[in-house]
C-alpha cells in the first residue's frame, strides 16, 4: 500500500465522518493528482476534470473510468490502494447507478459538486491538499529541475529571429522531452513585452529581448517561473525595471513565514510599488499566491485572510511594464524558502540572502 494515499485516504475518510456524508468524490486533475499520490487522469490538456474520478466511502476507495481508459490507468497511472469500477463509455448512467448503490444512496462531497445529492468540499480538506507530504515536496522538486533545466536550455538556444510561436513551442517541446505537460507558455518578444502582462505568442519575431513564461505540470504539481532573454545589451532603464522588481519581490519573500495571511502579503506588495515609483503596478496584474496542484491555489488579494504554513508552495510574480520575476518557493520547516525552481546555469544575482534570475544574454 503506497503509505502516502493511505494518509490521505484517511484525510478524506475524516471529512466522511465530520459532514456526515456517506462519500467525497474527486473529479478534478488537481484533486485526482493529489489524492492518488500523483497519478494523472489528464487526456484533454485544457479540461479542468480528467477522464476518471476517486470516489470514496468509509469501506472502500475507488477510481471510476470508463472502459476506453481503465487499463491504461491500471498499467501505468494508479496505487494499489485503489479499486476500479469501469463502465462502458456510452452509458454513464451506470457508473451513476454504482454510486448511488456504493454510498447507500446517501449524500455525498465533492471538489466540483453537480447534483443536489453532492455538497463543496469543507475548508478542512482543502487546507490539507495545499500543505504538501515530505513524498510530495520529494515529487514537486523533480518538477521544478527538470522545468527550470528546460527553460534554460531553450533560452540558451532561442535567435532573435525567432517567432513567439517558435520560442513557445520550443519551451513546450522541452517540457514534453522530460515528461512535464506544457500547461502555459507565455512569450512577449521585443515590441509586446512592455505592453501585455499575459502575453500569450504570436508570428512576431522576438527581436532583441524576450521573455518566456512556464507552468509546468508534472505528477499534477505545477512549477511556475518566468526568465528573460536578451540579444545584446540592455538599455540602462530596463535594466532598472528588472532591478526593481527584483527588489519587489525580496519584500514578499521575507514575508513568507508560517502565519503570515494572504492579504498582508499583498498590501505588503502594494506599499513596496508605490516605495519605488509605481504605485498603479498592483493593480496591473495579479501578483501570485499559494501553489500546488493548481498553478495559483489561492491569488493574494486585500481581503485574502489564508494564512500561510509549513508545507505550502508559493508562486509570485511582481511585474512592471517590460520586467517580471517568478519562482516557485516552498516553506519548510524553520521558516526558511527552498526555490524548487532554481537553475545554478541561469545567470542570477543575490538579493538578500537569495539567488534571483537575471536575463541571460545570448
Amino acid at each position: 500500500m503506497n503509505e502516502e494515499v493511505s494518509k490521505k485516504l484517511e484525510l478524506i475518510r475524516q471529512t466522511l465522518r465530520e459532514t456526515e456524508v456517506q462519500g467525497v468524490r474527486l473529479r478534478g486533475t488537481d484533486w485526482f493528482a493529489w489524492a492518488t499520490g500523483g497519478a494523472s487522469n489528464t487526456v484533454l490538456l485544457t479540461a479542468e476534470t480528467g477522464v476518471a474520478e476517486v470516489l470514496v466511502t468509509t469501506e472502500d476507495a475507488w477510481v471510476l473510468t470508463d472502459e476506453i481508459e481503465a487499463q491504461r490507468l491500471k498499467d501505468e497511472e494508479l496505487p494499489a490502494n485503489f479499486k476500479v469500477y469501469v463502465n462502458p463509455w456510452a452509458d454513464g448512467g451506470a457508473r451513476e447507478s454504482f454510486v448511488r448503490d456504493a454510498t447507500g444512496k446517501g449524500k455525498a462531497v465533492s471538489d466540483r459538486p453537480i447534483s443536489n445529492l453532492e455538497q463543496p468540499l469543507p475548508p478542512s480538506l482543502q487546507s490539507h491538499k495545499r500543505v504538501m507530504m515530505s513524498s510530495e515536496l520529494e515529487r514537486y522538486r523533480q518538477v521544478g529541475q527538470k522545468a527550470s533545466q528546460a527553460m534554460t536550455e531553450v533560452l540558451k538556444a532561442a535567435k532573435p529571429t525567432w517567432t513567439e510561436y517558435q520560442l513557445a513551442g520550443a519551451g513546450a517541446e522541452a517540457l514534453w522531452a522530460k515528461g512535464l505537460h506544457p500547461a502555459l507558455t507565455l512569450v512577449a518578444g521585443e515590441r509586446r513585452l512592455p505592453l501585455y502582462r499575459h502575453a500569450t505568442p504570436t508570428g512576431e519575431q522576438i527581436g532583441r529581448q524576450a521573455m518566456l513564461v512556464f507552468c509546468a505540470r508534472g505528477y499534477g504539481l505545477y512549477a511556475n517561473l518566468t526568465r528573460f532573454v536578451c540579444f545584446g545589451a540592455l538599455s540602462d532603464e530596463r535594466a532598472e525595471l528588472h532591478s526593481h522588481v527584483r527588489e519587489i519581490e525580496a519584500v514578499v519573500l521575507n514575508l513568507c513565514q508560517p502565519g503570515t495571511s494572504l492579504d498582508r502579503v499583498y498590501h505588503a506588495l502594494a506599499q513596496a510599488y508605490e516605495q519605488h515609483g509605481f504605485p498603479n503596478a498592483i493593480h496591473e496584474h495579479h501578483q501570485g499566491g499559494t501553489t500546488g496542484y493548481l498553478a495559483r491555489e489561492i491569488v493574494a488579494n486585500p481581503t485574502t485572510t489564508d494564512t500561510l504554513a509549513e508545507g505550502i508552495a508559493v508562486a509570485w510574480n511582481p511585474s512592471l511594464a517590460g520586467a517580471k520575476i517568478e519562482d516557485t518557493f516552498v516553506i519548510l520547516k524553520d521558516g526558511k524558502l527552498e526555490n524548487l525552481t532554481f537553475d545554478p546555469n541561469f545567470p542570477n544575482v543575490e538579493v538578500e540572502g537569495r539567488l534571483r534570475p537575471v536575463p541571460l544574454y545570448n
